[in-house]
Order: structure tokens, then C-alpha cells, then sequence
């Protein structure tokens, strides 16, 4: 049975005060839930986000990491130190670090294998921009996408990563995929897994939505069968927004 995962990317948002701010109130007013739940707040806050969350269901991840172990790589973050801070999930390949860091299937290739290395959870982004889509090539970029970083990965990796889909056209942009076009590239997702690994496999692998959603749309997105959760970008800054999105799926 796939896991329904919320997990709350921060970017580069919240001071110490703040991230500590946000996570009491999330933490005071957490529903009931079977959703897993996750929050990335910044490099700087995140060890104290890991001890202020300690013991409750709510697990702090990081937003990226260096596919190296150690060296001259001047303000990168390591594997290893994550699993020091007691950090167990690393988010990979965001839209937002393809296109402003420059970060390409290959790259990424490295960083998931040492993550996986590292027995770290990986959730890893993928998706199109506007212009693939009006160019109907939408499919054939996520393929490719996942194709070069994921699907050469032994069935029992499969385990250890979580997708996120991301049409780039709708983060940040108050767009969104409608919650048909979102079920038609989940499914589409789960059958190239499929074809990857097993049947199995897909069938177990959570894919999250990650184009803005919101209080407002998420329990008719989180409706559809191939839709497992979502990879919050604005909405995870406000605690009742965020928390009206993991009860969607309740």
C-alpha cells in the first residue's frame, strides 16, 4: 500500500525564530492523521528543526545535498552530514535548482546514488516547462528525466525514493495543472516505473503533485488514483494552510 505523503518545502525562507515559530504552531495544532507528514526548512535551521521535532510525527528533511562525500566544494552539504543531524530524506532535483543552478539529469544521477548510498529516502522532482507542454513533448521530458537518474536502479532502491511531479508552469505562478491533466502524467509516471522495474514496484512508489496546491484544491487533486500527496511550496509558510492540505487527504 502506497504512503499519502504532505511534505512542506520551505526554500529559502525563515529565520531561526520563524522556522521554530512555525514548527510550534504545526506541531500544536497537527490533526489525527495516517499522511505522512514532512517539512525542509533552510541548511541553517535544520538540525534544530530535527531536535524541536523529535519523538513527534512530523519527520524535517533537507531541500538538497552535494553528491560527494567530503572535499573543496565551498558551501555544499554533504550526505553523511545530514545523517548526523539525524536528517533521513533529501529532496532532489527541484525545478527551481534545475533552473537556477543549472543542475541536469546527470548531476543528478550522482547525488541520488549518494543519497541511496547514505540509506537516505529521496524525493525526487521532475517535470516540464510551458513551452513542453504546447509542444505535446511534455511526456517525453519526464521520461527522459526519470529515465536517466532513476530507472537503471535495482527494484530494492525503489524502496528509498518518493516522486514529485512539477509542472513548472504552475509553481509560483497561481497556475495548476487541472486534477485530470495531473492523474493523466501520474499514471503515465507509475507505468514507466512499471516498465522500469515491476509492477510491484509501482504499485508501491508514492508520486506527489508539486504545482501549487492549496487549501482549495488539494482534496479534489489528492482524489485521483495515481496521486499520492503533494510537495507544498507557499502554502507550507502558513501552518493552517498547510494543515488544511494534509486533511484533505483525511
Amino acid at each position: 500500500m502506497r504512503t499519502n505523503i504532505v511534505a512542506g518545502n520551505w526554500k529559502m525562507n525563515m529565520d531561526k525564530e520563524g522556522t521554530q515559530a512555525l514548527l510550534s504552531d504545526l506541531i500544536a495544532k497537527l490533526p489525527q492523521t495516517t499522511t505522512l507528514v514532512m517539512v525542509a526548512p533552510t541548511f541553517v535551521n535544520l538540525e534544530s528543526a530535527v531536535n524541536q521535532l523529535s519523538g513527534l510525527p512530523v519527520e524535517a528533511v533537507a531541500q538538497n545535498m552535494h553528491f560527494e562525500d567530503s572535499g573543496a566544494y565551498t558551501g555544499e552539504i554533504s550526505a553523511g552530514m545530514l545523517r548526523s543531524i539525524g536528517v533521513q530524506t533529501v529532496i532532489l532535483g527541484h525545478s527551481e535548482r534545475r533552473a537556477y543552478f543549472h543542475e541536469t539529469d546527470e548531476l543528478l544521477e550522482k547525488k541520488v546514488l549518494k543519497a541511496l548510498e547514505n540509506d537516505m529516502r529521496v524525493i525526487f522532482c521532475f517535470g516540464e516547462e510551458l513551452a513542453d507542454r504546447k509542444a505535446g513533448k511534455h511526456f517525453e521530458v519526464v521520461h527522459r528525466q526519470l529515465s536517466k537518474a532513476l530507472f537503471d536502479l535495482p527494484e530494492s532502491a525503489w524502496e528509498h525514493i518518493v516522486l514529485a511531479y512539477e509542472p513548472v508552469w504552475a509553481i509560483g505562478t497561481g497556475e495548476t495543472a487541472s486534477p485530470e491533466q495531473a492523474q493523466e502524467m501520474h499514471a503515465f509516471i507509475r507505468r514507466g516505473v512499471t516498465e522500469a522495474s515491476s509492477e510491484k514496484t509501482a504499485d508501491s512508489v508514492s508520486i506527489l503533485y508539486g504545482g501549487s496546491v492549496k487549501p482549495g484544491n488539494a482534496r479534489e487533486i489528492f482524489s485521483k488514483p495515481d496521486v499520492d500527496g503533494g510537495l507544498i511550496g507557499g502554502a507550507a509558510l502558513n501552518a493552517e494552510d498547510f494543515l488544511a492540505i494534509v486533511k484533505a487527504f483525511d
